[in-house]
């Protein structure tokens, strides 16, 4: 190397300006919303499924969800759910003896989800694979 020459080439990496530009969308985001999504506060959605077994596994991506017995003869799930930013996934399904609900954002996202699942009495269930109290202190 010489003394005419640089030290370092003349490229400049895109990565700041990237990373720049990605910061400025999340605030300006957390900033149009001011970060003001509550599920309580939002519209139920509920969905039945027939069910006929004595055990049900219930699995729930870590949504906060409420299982409690209830006098009836079918599953019912009740679905709040809030956003303000990101793609919404939203899943609730039966298979077998298997309840797999989720809902949640991804990308840059605010959101925020809770269930509540009514089973018919005498049901045994499993909540991400822990016996589940069903005095509705799950």
């Amino acid at each position: 190397m010489t003394l005419e020459e640089p030290m370092f080439s003349g490229t400049i990496s895109k990565r700041p300006a990237t990373l720049v530009v990605a910061v400025a969308a999340v605030a300006a985001t957390l900033g149009l919303s001011g970060c003001s999504v509550d599920a309580s506060k939002a519209k139920p959605e509920s969905k039945s499924f027939t069910y006929s077994g004595k055990s049900l596994k219930v699995t729930t991506h870590e949504v906060a969800t409420k299982v409690v017995a209830a006098d009836r003869k079918d599953i019912k799930v009740t679905r709040w759910f809030d956003s303000a930013a990101g793609t919404e996934h939203l899943k609730w399904t039966l298979k077998g003896d298997t309840l797999d609900i989720d809902a949640g954002c991804s990308g840059i996202a605010i959101c925020d989800a809770k269930f509540k699942v009514e089973v018919p009495k005498g049901i045994a269930v499993t909540k991400d694979g822990e016996k589940t109290d069903l005095t509705g202190k799950s």
